[in-house]
């Protein structure tokens, strides 16, 4: 990015999960940020939540280790993002949603500002469809939490513009992170995979064959899975899981992506995985 982009802030709309993840990955790497949010009272518990993750990633050497951290400022106006360099989408996987908040953004920054939207499942050209400059949209999946993982998957939709990507991929430089880009697509390669294998693993959960525990033992020592299927479902959240599970039905027909029952249980009582303090295993004790 040139040196008058570095200078300007970030904008990121959603202060959920995602958006919290992102906003501190960006101001550990010393870039002022404006996280964007209609309801006030999410605003007031991520500056609380990005804090703690600053510290958190600090602790872990996955930040820059003495530097001093950006400026973060937050809204619930969406013409926010007026003057951002870039805006990052991060609000719920629900395209009617995303579509609408990355076309106000459109219609409130100057032709050339990316538009990255976080989807994990709506085909970027979708998105696109609903705004008037998809030239400009790139998609960039972060995976959480953002600051540790430090691979990310960047969609190239078919009318992304040269300009985009080469603004994303130079943003994404300065974060130290390593852009893999992939082809359009419901579920592009990640969630097209995880997404499928969790509901899977949550099946077999259901049919009494296993416990959560046990798949992700099997999982993990030997198949090597970093985490095991569920307890990555838990840090995803539930919720978004079963969002992005629809969204890959709906656009691929594929029956092992309908979200099973067990998963839409623990999302009606509100068990929604490390968030909500209860998933497929328990978090609360863990709580101060």
């Amino acid at each position: 990015m040139t040196e008058s982009q570095e200078t300007r802030p970030l904008a990121v709309l959603g202060a959920g999960v995602m958006g919290v993840g992102i906003t501190a990955l960006f101001l550990g790497h010393r870039r002022h940020v404006v996280l964007i949010d209609t309801d006030e009272s999410k605003l007031d518990r991520a500056r609380t939540e990005v804090a703690r993750h600053l510290r958190l990633a600090r602790l872990m050497g996955a930040l820059p280790g003495e530097s001093t951290d950006g400026e973060l400022r937050t809204s619930t106006a969406p013409d926010a993002v007026a003057g951002a360099a870039a805006v990052i989408e991060a609000v719920i996987e629900e395209s009617a949603t995303k579509t609408k908040a990355l076309a106000d953004a459109a219609a409130a920054t100057a032709p050339g500002t990316p538009l990255v939207s976080n989807t994990s499942s709506i085909p970027i050209d979708e998105l696109g469809r609903g705004m008037s400059r998809p030239e400009d949209l790139v998609g960039v999946h972060f995976m959480n939490p953002p600051y540790l993982i430090a691979t990310v998957e960047v969609v190239q939709g078919p009318r992304t513009g040269p300009a985009a990507m080469a603004a994303v991929r130079g943003l994404l430089a300065e974060l130290g992170r390593r852009p893999v880009v992939v082809g359009d697509g419901p579920g592009f390669v990640t969630s097209r995979i995880l997404h499928r294998m969790i509901n899977d693993a949550a099946r077999i959960v259901a049919e009494g064959r296993a416990s959560a525990a046990d798949v992700d033992i099997l999982l993990q020592d030997c198949l090597g899975h970093r985490t095991g299927p569920l307890r990555t479902a838990d840090l995803i959240g539930l919720d978004n899981l079963v969002d992005s599970l629809r969204v890959l039905h709906e656009r691929t027909g594929d029956d092992g992506c309908r979200p099973c029952d067990l998963l839409l249980d623990k999302v009606r009582d509100g068990d929604l995985g490390r968030k909500s303090g209860r998933g497929f295993y328990d978090y609360l004790e863990a709580r101060p």
